[in-house]
């Protein structure tokens, strides 16, 4: 199940740092960011699930995400002040994801991240101008989810106890709605769980099938596993040429730190596109 795993996360980078000296590039940049978010998320203190009984029980029963943009509950002044130190760490590191436009960068830059921008950007909707402009596309959607993620979160851990194994098996986020990046096999049958690319929710989905266009064509779906016993798998489906990066946790007594293995998997995304997969887009 969902667990709080940011300041987890900070600390073993942390940890090997001082262990190895230095991080790779990415990792340096990804430990300053967990940093940022648990600092965020302490912050936020305790959200509390105002959502009634009945009305979730409603909302699983015909496919609803429990979290709807008006009941998301967020701090506009913390928001702000992260999406603030988010953009300044970014900055940092253009090496790996380009410049980021003067004006994103002032110290006002906060008032860019107005109501309209946050609903456009939890519905997917086009973002304003005043937002978007001079910044690709992909850049200024990492800054948001980096932004946003310590609130959503919060809210996954709040409700995600509400959600009965068995009372959602689709192919999107119980929480928020969002598109799944990350699988895994739990430890005691195998079964799948699906990990949100937006506030790290956990379901079960069904095994022999693709979550993102549903094919559940046997001879069309297959995997890859990693040459050190199988603890990294590559599902792909021939169908949509996607793939979907698994973890088997049959494979390790360790604690695993699902977030951190986004990173620690980069690998397995440009195996996958030498193979012609591509990931599912991000909603």
């Amino acid at each position: 199940m969902i667990k709080d795993t940011t300041s987890k996360i900070y600390k073993k980078l942390a940890a090997q740092e001082k262990e190895e000296g230095s991080l790779p590039l990415l990792l340096k940049f990804y430990k300053s960011l967990t940093g940022i978010q648990a600092k965020t998320q302490k912050n936020i203190g305790l959200i509390e699930a105002t959502i009634s009984n009945p009305v979730i029980i409603q909302r699983l029963k015909q496919g609803i995400p429990l979290v709807r943009f008006e009941e998301f509950a967020i701090d506009g002044t913390l928001a702000k002040t992260t999406f603030i130190k988010v953009i300044a760490l970014f900055s940092e590191y253009p090496q790996l994801f380009g410049e980021i436009p003067e004006r994103l960068k002032a110290t006002m830059a906060g008032r860019f991240l107005t109501k309209k921008a946050q609903k456009a950007w939890f519905t997917g909707k086009p973002l304003p101008p005043t937002l978007a402009e001079g910044i690709s596309n992909n850049l200024i959607q990492a800054i948001l989810q980096a932004t946003m993620q310590p609130f959503l979160n919060k809210h996954a851990l709040a409700l995600i106890d509400q959600v009965e194994e068995d009372a959602w098996r689709r192919n999107y986020c119980p929480i928020c709605g969002g598109s799944p990046d990350l699988s895994y096999l739990e430890k005691e049958v195998g079964a799948r769980g699906l990990i949100c690319s937006r506030c790290d929710a956990e379901w079960i989905y069904q095994r022999l099938q693709c979550p993102y266009c549903r094919n559940a064509e046997q001879s069309s779906l297959h995997f890859l596993e990693d040459e050190k016993g199988g603890f990294y798998r590559l599902y792909l489906c021939d169908k949509c040429h996607t793939y979907l990066k698994t973890i088997d946790l049959r494979k390790t007594e360790d604690e695993v730190l699902f977030p951190l293995e986004r990173i620690y998997t980069l690998d397995l995304d440009n195996q996958a596109r030498e193979k012609g997969y591509h990931p599912h887009s991000i909603s």
